[in-house]
């Protein structure tokens, strides 16, 4: 081999140097890149998907799990609750599954998670009559003041545990809004949230935004299950729309929306008449699909980027080191499901809900 000329070796350091710091660039660039995972709606099959879904989110490494509210019915006992070994077969008593049903969801789906972080939204059906958003507060305590949230809290300057809540994690400013009840969002979220944004706009270390809530925004594709039920909240809906839409376009920070509360998949659920006449299109899910009993689509799904029906899952999202995320959908089906509780709840009981666990005779605008 012959020797290097000077010239030719400083040529090769420079060459090697390049690669090495491509390299190490692209390390650095994988190495930020990390995940977490979202979807909502676990009532009626949730003790038997929401396992799955857990499994699903471990094996992702995910950074934590966001749940979008609807743990349990609360009008009636789910039929998962009637079909665990010590109910199956007794008759229903109303008192006891209500005094019972939101440790029954801590201990049959959010204890799937084991170590992994949770952050747990309120829906529509966590105030159903006799529940109560002060009951809420005492039961999800754990949860609603967890460390990420406790300093989020002082951050802020801010004591009270509320149900609307954010964090700020891995440059991306996490925010639940509460719009589980008709007069949502009420004068004191909203000057809440517009001090979030506030912040956000001038934090150089958030460079994205993802609102998360129960209810869509009004004016999405699915409109006829969503804000636009009340009149109060399609008022205030379109206002957090109109700020977060300001937002993005003032800093060109990325914002993200994401919503359940209708149990089927959709993406894009923005791109409608409404919001591009009236200032633009921002990205957003629907992720229902937790194990609630499965709704048809909306007329509009057509219009929309994805739209999947009968299924159920998670949303996987990426977050990447310049804040944008990628969001996918991750269904989990039957041969997901832990044996463990298939055995528990009857192999038959687990068929029923990927199999018949679905309304396609409600209207997709019923609640």
């Amino acid at each position: 081999m012959f020797p290097l000329r000077p010239a030719q070796g400083q040529i090769l350091a420079g060459i090697c140097f390049l690669l090495i710091a491509f390299f190490s660039t692209l390390a650095f660039s994988q190495a930020a890149s990390w995940s977490f995972a979202v979807s909502g709606d676990s009532r009626n099959c949730g003790n038997v998907v929401m396992p799955a879904i857990a499994a699903g989110v471990i094996r992702k490494h995910s950074a934590f799990y966001w749940h979008l509210g609807d743990l349990r019915a609360i009008y009636a006992p789910d039929e998962d609750y009637q079909h665990e070994p010590e109910h199956r077969g007794q008759p229903l008593d109303k008192a006891q599954y209500l005094k019972a049903a939101w440790d029954d969801y801590i201990q049959n789906q959010l204890s799937f998670f084991h170590h992994m972080p949770v952050f747990v939204g309120i829906g529509n059906h966590e105030l159903i009559r006799p529940k109560t958003r002060e009951e809420f507060i005492t039961q999800f305590g754990r949860w609603l003041d967890s460390p990420a949230l406790q300093k989020q809290r002082l951050a802020d300057q801010s004591q009270d545990v509320k149900t609307y809540y954010h964090w700020i994690q891995g440059g991306v400013d996490f925010v639940y809004l509460d719009n589980a009840s008709p007069e949502q969002f009420d004068s004191a979220q909203m000057a809440w949230f517009e001090d979030v944004l506030r912040r956000a706009v001038v934090n150089s270390d958030v460079r994205a935004v993802v609102v998360g809530m129960h209810e869509a925004l009004p004016d999405s594709l699915a409109a006829g299950h969503s804000m636009n039920d009340f009149p109060v909240a399609t008022t205030s809906g379109r206002e957090v729309y109109a700020s977060l839409l300001h937002f993005n376009q003032e800093t060109q920070k990325h914002v993200y929306i994401l919503a359940s509360h209708s149990h089927f998949y959709m993406s894009g659920i923005f791109d409608s008449d409404y919001w591009r006449a009236h200032g633009g299109v921002l990205p957003g899910w629907i992720i229902g699909t937790g194990g609630a009993m499965r709704y048809p689509l909306p007329p509009d799904a057509s219009r929309a980027l994805e739209a999947r029906e009968k299924v159920y899952g998670y949303l996987l999202a990426k977050v990447h080191p310049d804040g944008s995320i990628d969001f996918n959908f991750r269904e989990v089906k039957r041969k997901d499901v832990p044996h463990a509780v298939s055995e528990r709840y009857t192999p038959q009981f687990a068929d029923y809900c990927f199999n018949e666990n679905t309304d396609f005779k409600r209207a997709a605008t019923s609640h």
